[in-house]
């Protein structure tokens, strides 16, 4: 009988150590397996001008990678009866004005990137998302209907379900479907009918003008070799599409408890981790989570956000019940942590 390869921590702390020395890594590493923390360790500042340290238990920016939680909630609601996964998005949202949109839309659709609609930062044509709020103040995004005058009024870009294109619009325009369903702000509802179950007690929509103690700010290089805040580079509260806030032991309980059925009943978690559209060779997108495979085997299911000042990565391995969480605060890739870790793993 072949012998379980286990995960030695020490080594895992070695490989995590000289991997942040290397890259100058600024945040929070976490490796777990089932409730065992595998490694945990903190490197940089949370605040430079008050001189202030990361911790492994310091909150920090997530951005795209709180679309997960988008998209739990919206199953939630399907469980509920209140929408199912084919439903017409805006006959849903028929009090608000889409006038160039294909009436054909679906929830699957947005919850998949192929339903070709208009996205208020389009990552294949645009490339610095600070520019944004040139024409629209960052400090008047507060709720997901802000965001509409951004992109509701624009033509698709292709005809739904016919192909992927990331978008944050179209999880802009699920959070307005469960405000619309559940009668809660998005917010109120993640936080109490995801996190709270989980236990992520330290997680939360927090808007960067009254930002909790022991939160990272957020630093970008200004061009001149100084580090400045990301305050005016994002909207000041999160939201469907992103910018939730963490720490690296909430999203170890995020991955627990959605694996363990505490959010969504098997059948249900079981689609959200469907491999539902082809991205790329090796790649597949299911409900608001990345799945790597080979082979026709799932590797590993996995979020990640990157924004101006804000770079995340958090997975877990099937195969061997490992979870891995890298949060930073300043705009480096934390990719190769991802790697550094992965080189170790069992297979």
């Amino acid at each position: 009988m072949k012998r379980e390869q286990k995960v030695q921590p020490e080594q895992l702390d070695e490989i995590i150590a000289e991997e942040a020395r290397r890259s100058g890594f600024s945040g929070v590493v976490q490796v777990s397996r089932k409730e065992q923390t595998l490694a945990a360790a903190a490197y940089g500042q949370a605040n430079m001008a008050e001189d202030r340290g990361n911790r492994v238990n310091t909150r920090f920016g997530i951005a795209s990678g709180s679309k997960l939680f988008t998209a739990i909630a919206v199953c939630q609601l399907a469980e509920q009866g209140k929408l199912s996964f084919d439903s017409k998005v805006l006959e849903i949202l028929h009090e608000l004005e889409f006038p160039l949109f294909n009436p054909e839309i679906t929830v699957h659709e947005l919850l998949t990137h192929s339903s070709g609609i208009p996205d208020y930062f389009d990552e294949e044509t645009m490339e610095d998302f600070a520019a944004l709020w040139n024409d629209t103040p960052m400090y008047t995004l507060r709720r997901p209907v802000d965001f509409l005058p951004m992109f509701a009024a624009l033509p698709m870009k292709f005809s739904p379900g016919e192909r992927f294109h990331y978008n944050n619009a179209g999880y802009i325009m699920l959070s307005l479907l469960i405000e619309t369903l559940s009668g809660m702000k998005f917010t109120d509802y993640v936080e109490q009918h995801i996190f709270r179950p989980c236990g992520m007690q330290d997680s939360g929509y927090f808007a960067f003008d009254a930002l909790p103690a022991n939160t990272a700010l957020g630093y970008i290089d200004n061009g001149n070799g100084q580090s400045i805040s990301n305050i005016y580079s994002l909207p000041v509260v999160g939201g469907g599409d992103g910018g939730a806030f963490v720490t690296a032991a909430d999203m170890q309980k995020l991955w627990t408890g959605l694996l363990a059925h505490k959010l969504l009943q098997p059948e249900t978690t079981a689609l959200l981790l469907t491999p539902h559209i082809h991205v790329d060779e090796d790649t597949r997108y299911g409900y608001g989570v990345w799945i790597s495979v080979s082979n026709n085997e799932v590797l590993k299911y996995h979020v990640m956000g990157y924004d101006p000042g804000i770079s995340f990565r958090s997975a877990v391995y099937p195969a061997n019940g490992v979870t891995f969480t890298a949060l930073s605060n300043h705009s480096g890739d934390v990719y190769r942590m991802m790697l550094a870790v992965e080189e170790i793993l069992p297979r």
